[in-house]
């Protein structure tokens, strides 16, 4: 069995904004459940044991822990590449000084908008101006930098000015992902959800920039699984390249897997790394191709998409083995085609 390419660890779920398309678990874990300093630091030498070659510290909002200097440099210490996911909130020129000097190789910075109005309502908070002022203070340092900004109905129609304002920041990357239908995002989706015509217009205006930008600015774009022929290989495959640690210790495929209510996960304070990845039910449940049903079991694709998200399954179809609805072979794929009637006038929203 190959070695996992990287662990996600969410090492909080506490966050200062309240983004309308957050994935984080409708529950979350509170302060008092969150794994110890020590315990993030044996899971990142464990993960290193095991092979794992990148590390992605995210939340909720990682800079909400004050030991977070603490476990880069500890991922350091192991080899680890150690990627930073933040919105910058909690974050100022000292602190990232101390994060970069602790060996901190790349930080993903979130935007919500490229103008501060609607950037600020999308997250529940003001904070897009300072985001501005710490990108620039980013790119002062020896540290890749990458620019992601989540898109949907309520803000595509400025995608020109957020491939600009990623550029003027000076970023190597951006990434321009679209809402994934989770958490709250699911709650919120006839708010969030894009006409076919917005989608196929951002497809054509990126694919524009990606070749005028070509070595300034690499750009890679998300689509959204609703208008996809065929499914994504959600996370490269269940159990096939990412383990996800949650803030108390729980080992998922992925972020979203404790949706599936009959799966049972291990926690990294009480097995270890490798037995959970290699022996654990929850990781090897939708491995190969035996948990298969049709049209997946003799599908072509099978081996390539792994009959999509398994979590997106469960959520449509009510089946965690059904064929992932987004799925143009999927029995279940009225249930996307009804998701995308026009949207009601005023669409409730709901936040974290």
């Amino acid at each position: 069995m190959n070695p996992p390419l990287g662990i996600i660890a969410e090492i909080t779920h506490r966050c200062p904004l309240h983004c309308v398309y957050c994935s984080n678990p409708l529950e979350l874990a509170s302060r008092k459940d969150e794994l110890a300093t020590e315990a993030w630091l044996e899971v990142f030498r464990q993960g290193a044991g095991l092979g794992v070659l990148q590390l992605f510290l995210t939340g909720g909002e990682p800079l909400a822990r004050n030991d977070l200097t603490q476990l880069v440099r500890g991922a350091r210490e192991h080899k680890l590449y150690v990627n930073l996911i933040t919105s910058g909130i909690g974050l100022n020129a000292a602190r990232l000084g101390e994060l970069v000097a602790a060996g901190l190789d790349h930080i993903q910075l979130s935007f919500q908008d490229s103008e501060a109005a609607p950037a600020d309502a999308i997250a529940g908070a003001r904070a897009h101006e300072l985001k501005l002022a710490l990108a620039r203070e980013i790119a002062q340092h020896e540290v890749a930098f990458t620019v992601n900004i989540v898109v949907h109905r309520q803000n595509l129609q400025r995608l020109p000015q957020m491939i600009a304002m990623a550029r003027d920041l000076g970023a190597s990357k951006l990434e321009i992902a679209h809402v994934q239908y989770y958490g709250w995002a699911l709650r919120n989706r006839s708010y969030l959800l894009p006409t076919r015509e917005q989608v196929e217009e951002s497809r054509a205006l990126i694919e524009s920039a990606q070749k005028r930008l070509e070595g300034q600015m690499r750009i890679e774009y998300v689509l959204p699984d609703y208008y996809a022929k065929y499914p994504k290989a959600c996370m490269g495959g269940w159990g096939q390249k990412m383990i996800l640690i949650t803030p108390a210790g729980k080992a998922l495929p992925c972020h979203a897997a404790e949706v599936i209510p009959d799966l049972e996960f291990d926690r990294v304070c009480e097995k270890p790394l490798r037995w959970i990845w290699e022996e654990s039910e929850a990781f090897n449940r939708f491995r190969g191709e035996d948990w298969m049903q049709e049209p997946c079991k003799s599908c072509e694709r099978r081996s390539h998409d792994f009959g999509g998200c398994r979590c997106q399954a469960f959520l449509l179809a009510n089946d965690a083995n059904a064929t992932d609805p987004v799925c143009s072979l999927s029995p279940h794929k009225e249930k996307i085609l009804l998701s995308l009637a026009p949207a009601p006038h005023k669409a409730s929203v709901h936040r974290s």
